[in-house]
């Protein structure tokens, strides 16, 4: 297990460019499978998460080839699946590695459409409670599929002669079970309406994708998709907004340890409310052109709504606050100046985290596993260094911006979870004048 040697207490400062979006990645390469001709898709982060369902892809006879952009330092890869392994498809060893791949469950969709059937098992990832798939499959169910359990196998087969339009309301508003659906759809006979469908900029840039492939989605941008099915598809190019994650994770990182970091380049039209979240707890943030500018902060005070009451932050589903980093503002909120009430609404297992900041000095009241209470402390008490493992992607990058702001040297291990998400890290924290050593 590797893990990273931080000497925290450390100035940064610099220019960071945020890498390519984890979550519309693994939306787009999927959709790759809904086509023989080449797709090309730049900006691709090199990421744990993305190079498994990449190698995935290749596993079931996808041609796969790393290709340079126009840009050096874009990562650029062009799919042709023309000949897909029906038989690998089906076997256990595909399963398996679905089994550890949570991004897997986006090629169902895709699979379903094209070849008309798909083998399910609960994919993995994150320990941050449970997640659902039962929107996927009523998606998949109103369009005309069937399910039949294996139970020897452990696996759900799903098939179809023929998709079938239909109007349907999702329960959620599920981000990859909007997707999957949408690239189920594509191909099915008529039109299919998703009520209550997830809207946030990744699923806007795949329909916008299938649409460059020929596909007929409109009310992108909004909670309503129509979908008139087409006989085909065929290749396009396309390229990845900036990861809205990584973005706020750097914003977090200079609000606590910060001498002045600009983020280059980050779309800022696609990144909603996640810099106003920071605003919240009293973080400056300027905006140039596409860029961030976070100049260093003696102290951060934390905002109370206009009746005088404590702040709370709260996660939704977009336009609302990302839940993905409520876990990198609860540890700024810890050098704040005043209170800050978090409600985690999604998963009941993210905010068990705080256990760790809580044993470097936090003043954290974890109420119930989806509220926590942050009393700050002003920059006036600063955070001891530990000895921490990293139970999931965004609880790491947030330990470890906590661990630069401590006194002393702190480990974590377990960063093969932050490897799934965030590229290069420590190499990219150390050009700002970070010290991290990796210690495989």
């Amino acid at each position: 297990m590797a893990s990273f040697k931080i000497e925290g207490g450390r100035l940064l400062s610099g220019t960071i460019t945020p890498q390519g979006a984890k979550n519309e990645a693994l939306e787009v390469i999927c959709a790759t499978l809904l086509t023989g001709e080449e797709v090309t898709i730049h900006n691709i982060p090199d990421i744990r998460d993305v190079n498994n369902l990449i190698q995935l892809l290749k596993d079931i006879g996808v041609k796969v080839t790393n290709t340079k952009s126009q840009q050096p330092t874009v990562n650029s890869y062009t799919f042709q699946a023309d000949q897909l392994d029906l038989k690998y498809l089906e076997s256990d060893e595909f399963v398996q590695k679905c089994a550890a791949l949570r991004g897997s469950v986006m090629m169902i969709g895709p699979l379903l459409a094209r070849m008309g059937k798909a083998i399910i098992t609960k994919p993995g990832g994150d320990k941050i409670g449970r997640r659902r798939l039962d929107t996927h499959f009523m998606g998949f169910k109103c369009l005309g599929a069937k399910f039949h359990h294996i139970e020897h196998r452990n696996v759900y087969e799903i098939g179809t002669k023929k998709l079938k339009g239909a109007y349907m309301l999702l329960d959620e508003a599920s981000v990859t079970g909007t997707a999957n659906i949408v690239m189920a759809a594509v191909f099915a006979e008529g039109t299919t309406t998703i009520y209550n469908a997830a809207c946030e900029p990744y699923i806007q840039q795949l329909c916008h994708m299938l649409n460059n492939m020929g596909a007929n989605i409109s009310g992108i941008g909004s909670n309503l998709l129509t979908i008139v099915g087409v006989e085909s598809l065929h290749g396009t190019e396309h390229k990845l907004l900036p990861d809205m994650i990584e973005v706020g994770s750097f914003i977090g990182l200079a609000a606590m340890v910060g001498d002045g970091i600009r983020i280059k380049d980050v779309s800022l039209k696609d990144l909603g409310i996640i810099p106003d979240a920071f605003r919240r707890l009293g973080v400056k943030v300027e905006t140039d052109g596409d860029d961030l500018y976070i100049p260093r902060q003696k102290h951060y005070v934390v905002d109370s709504f206009i009746d005088g009451t404590i702040m709370t932050l709260a996660d939704a589903p977009w336009p609302g606050l990302t839940p993905d980093l409520l876990s990198v503002l609860i540890v700024v909120a810890t050098q704040g100046r005043g209170s800050v009430l978090f409600h985690q609404k999604m998963f009941e297992s993210r905010l068990f985290f705080v256990d760790r900041l809580i044993d470097m000095g936090a003043q954290i009241i974890l109420c119930d596993p989806h509220r926590a209470v942050v009393v700050g402390h002003d920059r006036k008490l600063t955070l001891r260094a530990s000895r921490m493992s990293s139970p999931d992607i965004r609880a790491g990058i947030a330990l470890l911006i906590a661990a630069l702001s401590a006194n002393g040297t702190s480990t974590i291990s377990n960063i093969e979870q932050i490897d799934r998400g965030y590229e290069n890290i420590e190499g990219r924290l150390n050009a700002l004048g970070a010290k991290i050593t990796r210690n495989d």
